[in-house]
């Protein structure tokens, strides 16, 4: 039997501390208006026009959570990615052992999307001033994640830029690879397709700008105990690295018929969007919602979309199958993760949550 649905989150019980204001906050009025983000790529991405021909022209999905060259009957993958704000936590908790499991987490996780398996990654590290023991701490993560997702640490550039930056920032560039004829790229996604929705870790490494607001302006401490958590501390609650996810959903596209795959990043449920153009998908049974984002809702008064127009609200990753491939699904993603089916692709661009009107995304 399936379960009833979770009520929606501005109707579950309040646990904001008397007296506390309610700030109706939103992650533009935090300062990334979303947006306007698509609108600048859109600019730049405008201006770069040349491809070339031959070995190392494009080739798979435009647009896409990774991009493509061909070398032979190979696609060479790449994508790149920063942990955003996320560092910032860390830095009022002196706590950096995690951060590099994160700037992995955000690259791999988007590789495989397309059905490429990631070889290997380089990360980029800008600081103000040298801090050996701030770097000391990032290589820890660095390795645990790609020990974990099996990609090889090929180098990086650690650059001294006092006159550009206050605080330090990580990012980094994966390659992998997939086979021309197997690159994923959502064409035979089709409505009916089942969707499995696979468990975050948490906030992963999204909606960071909005949540240091939030604390902020609530006038918490990241080192508060707050009931219902995990993690000791709020601050290490936030620190919770995203999770990886390459080696069971590489082990899926092995075992059965999946036709689409998304990470759930920045943006929200509107990353299920990207999957293909014109394809939607209904939410009827989502995964529960991690205690973090009751907390960070009631604390700011952010309403029902805007969670989840930015945070993954638990739902980290999702798969699309065939109809009938999705117990076996489920058997070869369980053992790692929190996964269920969740809801089915429709025909239409949109994705909504059923029976909430207000949380329906037409457009990424």
């Amino acid at each position: 039997m399936r379960p009833a649905p979770q009520k929606p989150l501005s109707e579950r019980p309040a646990i904001l501390a008397p007296g506390l204001p309610r700030l109706g906050l939103t992650y533009k009025a935090a300062g990334v208006d979303h947006a306007g983000k698509v609108r600048a790529i859109r600019a730049l991405v405008g201006q770069v026009t040349f491809r070339r021909r031959g070995q190392g022209a494009p080739v798979g999905p435009s647009g896409g959570f990774a991009g493509f060259v061909r070398y032979g009957s190979l696609g060479i993958a790449l994508c790149t990615d920063s942990i955003g704000t996320k560092h910032l936590v860390a830095r009022a908790l002196s706590k950096f052992d995690t951060i590099g499991i994160d700037c992995v987490a955000m690259n791999v996780n988007d590789m495989i999307c397309h059905g490429a398996e990631p070889l290997a990654f380089v990360d980029y590290l800008a600081v103000p001033r040298p801090e050996p023991a701030l770097t000391r701490a990032i290589g820890v993560g660095l390795n645990r994640a790609a020990r974990e997702s099996n990609v090889t640490l090929v180098g990086g550039e650690t650059a001294v830029v006092p006159e550009l930056l206050k605080e330090f920032d990580l990012s980094g560039t994966c390659v992998g690879v997939a086979p021309v004829s197997r690159i994923l790229d959502g064409r035979n996604a089709r409505p009916g397709d089942v969707l499995i929705g696979l468990s975050s870790s948490g906030c992963h490494s999204n909606g960071y700008t909005l949540i240091r607001r939030i604390v902020d302006r609530a006038g918490l401490s990241y080192r508060a105990r707050v009931p219902g958590l995990a993690a000791r501390t709020l601050g290490l609650e936030l620190l919770t690295p995203t999770r990886l996810y390459v080696r069971p959903v590489l082990k899926l596209l092995g075992a059965v018929r999946v036709t689409g795959l998304a990470n759930i990043t920045g943006g929200g449920l509107r990353n299920l969007l990207r999957i293909r153009k014109g394809l939607g998908a209904t939410i009827d049974d989502p995964l529960p919602v991690p205690a973090i984002f009751d907390r960070l809702q009631t604390w700011g008064a952010v309403s029902d979309r805007e969670m989840y127009q930015t945070f993954n609200m638990g739902l980290g990753f999702a798969a699309l199958v065939r109809e009938g491939d999705e117990d076996e699904a489920l058997r070869v993603l369980s053992p790692h993760f929190k996964a269920k089916v969740i809801g089915r692709a429709t025909r239409g661009g949109g994705v909504r949550l059923a029976g909430r009107k207000d949380v329906r995304f037409d457009r990424y």
